[in-house]
């Protein structure tokens, strides 16, 4: 709980993925990479409860044995490359309602931690907002980004002179908190006045080609060597 709201924690896993094929059961560090998200959902000390939604017996299987709930299985329409994440969080808050706050936690953010959870929830509450979201300065920023024309000619993406506000923040997928007025009122999880979470990128790496998993193993064995 945060305050007197109960707190739904879920885990979106579909067993199908074009990209990176059987994603959620691939090992990363020697762990599949479910186990990561589920480890992170129960480390927190706000989450009233966790809960899988998945198409995949393996996966709900897998989340069982690490200690996740998988309560119901999703309908196939929730299980396709065009199926939204606000269609998935409806379902889940009409299967399981009597929570005041849920937590989007996807399983290809391996890096975020249980007290990464409690302190956009914390954010949350003292904030006063409908949502809070986790972000991370971008790699690049996007005032070195260009478009093309109708001509195929190279135009700035942003107009001159929109680099002079404040460093902008991009999103790195790894949690939403949504309430359930807001959530009511919208059906969004990026509604009208949400806030941010700020996150290192060490710790917002999504996970979605070969290359990605490359690049988490990499940061697993910094990691490990760095705390010898």
């Amino acid at each position: 709980m945060i305050g007197e709201r109960r707190v739904l924690g879920l885990i979106p896993a579909r067993g199908g993925s074009r990209r990176l094929p059987g994603k959620h059961l691939r090992g990363l560090g020697g762990r599949p990479l479910l186990a990561w998200t589920v480890e992170a959902g129960l480390a927190s000390r706000h989450l009233d409860r966790l809960v899988l939604s998945s198409d995949d017996p393996a996966l709900m299987a897998l989340a069982e044995e690490l200690g996740c709930e998988a309560p119901f299985r999703r309908p196939p329409e929730l299980a396709t490359d065009g199926a939204s994440s606000e269609a998935v969080v409806g379902h889940a808050w009409e299967r399981l309602p009597g929570y005041d706050i849920l937590v989007l936690l996807q399983p290809t953010s391996p890096f975020r931690t249980g007290e990464d959870i409690d302190r956009l929830l914390e954010r949350l509450a003292t904030g006063g907002a409908p949502a809070c979201v986790s972000v991370t300065r971008p790699a690049k920023s996007p005032y070195w980004c260009y478009r093309e024309d109708a001509q195929g000619r190279l135009v700035p993406l942003l107009e001159a002179g929109d680099d002079a506000g404040p460093p902008p923040w991009q999103l790195n997928g790894a949690i939403y908190a949504v309430t359930r007025a807001a959530w009511s009122a919208t059906q969004r999880l990026l509604p009208p006045g949400v806030i941010a979470y700020p996150m290192p990128a060490e710790r917002s790496l999504d996970i979605d080609t070969e290359l990605d998993l490359a690049v988490g193993e990499c940061l697993v064995r910094h990691r490990e060597e760095t705390a010898c």
